[in-house]
């Protein structure tokens, strides 16, 4: 293979990121972190084929953030970002293209003057990264968290990437470094006693590594725009029924009675799902998912959820927190509480402690009192895109 190959690194966890799903899946202006990325280097006419490296179980979300782009397979990370970068490089060797740019997936605005840059910086030597020069003092921290030394940041660099390399030579480089864990490829050059050049990178070429760096993202495709906080409530009820267990928060609960509804009757993620909606002015659940459809009959709940949060990112809007209370003297929902909020955090895409799930009683007065069902009520926030009033 001639050209040039972008190779996509994006089989990192994000353990910092605290979300149910990996950094590189939170949506970012309406479509994954990743996809950005891939966009950037597929419509790039210096790269000629796009190769992305995953976690083995992101199967789907890959598929998903890449659906369209018409790009090879992805290849299987490992155990480390090193490993991850080596075994897609492995893959691409039967092809032996002439120069690989090695990409961070969770750094979605990579733009073409960069990628320009790097490709240009091949041309003088074996290797080339994007980096920014050090403009503030740094302090070495000592013990207690005091200042211990001074650094003197002349000649110092944040490196960037992509780091672009000839593709023989950063191949035989990494096998040399198995097992070193070195932070980047240019170390790895380093190592193999490459020459690396270094180039100008770009403010907005930064890593997504926080809920902060997405909001900070955010900002920067927004072109600076403002930004409001939209706050909904929801609340439902459903009375019992026949049955053994009861559906709440997406969590199965054993009881001696289930809740009646059309759908699965999960009276708290109806809640949510109303409190998103109310936030973003988009009306009700009975106005989205009629109860007199027979496709929603038993349908599970978190469909009603999902859609939800979908109409929030197709707004370019970020679900910051949402706060559950379900009402009802049994079952006790102590035990699942946990699980509620895994469950919810997870079809929200936000991280646990941005959920909140509850559970009180009305001191056995009114219906729940008597054991006749169960209420919840919820309060959903929203950040989105300033409008004109």
């Amino acid at each position: 293979m001639t050209g040039t190959v972008a190779l996509v690194v994006a089989a990192g966890r994000g353990s910092r990121f605290g979300a149910a799903l990996p950094k590189q899946y939170a949506i970012l202006a309406g479509r994954p972190v990743l996809r950005h990325a891939l966009e950037a280097f597929r419509r790039h006419p210096g790269i000629h084929t796009v190769q992305a490296v995953i976690h083995p179980g992101d199967g789907d979300a890959y598929a998903a953030a890449s659906q369209g782009l018409e790009l090879p397979d992805a290849i299987a990370g490992g155990a480390t970002r090193q490993e991850s970068v080596r075994n897609g490089l492995l893959a691409l060797a039967p092809g032996a293209p002439a120069r690989v740019l090695i990409h961070d997936g969770a750094r979605p605005l990579i733009g073409a003057a960069v990628i320009d840059r790097v490709l240009r910086g091949l041309d003088n030597a074996p290797g080339a990264i994007a980096a920014l020069p050090v403009i503030d003092t740094l302090k070495r921290g000592g013990a207690g968290d005091t200042i211990a030394a001074t650094v003197e940041r002349a000649g110092l660099w944040r490196a960037q990437t992509p780091q672009g390399f000839g593709f023989t030579a950063i191949l035989a480089a990494h096998e040399a470094a198995r097992g070193r864990n070195l932070t980047d490829d240019a170390a790895v050059a380093e190592q193999a006693g490459l020459a690396v050049h270094l180039v100008k990178g770009a403010p907005e070429n930064f890593k997504i590594t926080t809920q902060e760096d997405l909001m900070r993202a955010e900002r920067w495709l927004s072109g600076g725009a403002a930004f409001e906080t939209r706050v909904g409530q929801g609340f439902d009820v459903h009375r019992f029924g026949p049955g053994d267990r009861v559906m709440l928060c997406g969590v199965a609960v054993p009881h001696d009675a289930s809740l009646l509804g059309h759908s699965d009757a999960d009276v708290g993620l109806h809640a949510l799902t109303d409190a998103l909606l109310g936030a973003l002015g988009a009306g009700d659940i009975g106005d989205c998912f009629p109860p007199s459809d027979p496709q929603w009959r038993g349908a599970d709940s978190a469909l009603f959820v999902r859609h939800a949060a979908e109409l929030a990112r197709a707004r370019k809007g970020a679900i910051v927190h949402a706060d559950i209370t379900l009402i009802c003297e049994r079952p006790k929902i102590g035990p699942y509480r946990d699980a509620m909020t895994a469950r919810v955090a997870e079809l929200l895409e936000i991280s646990p402690d941005r959920i909140s799930v509850k559970a009180t009683t009305t001191e056995e007065l009114g219906f729940t009192g008597r054991r006749e069902g169960i209420a919840a009520q919820a309060v959903a926030t929203i950040r989105l895109p300033a409008a004109e009033p």
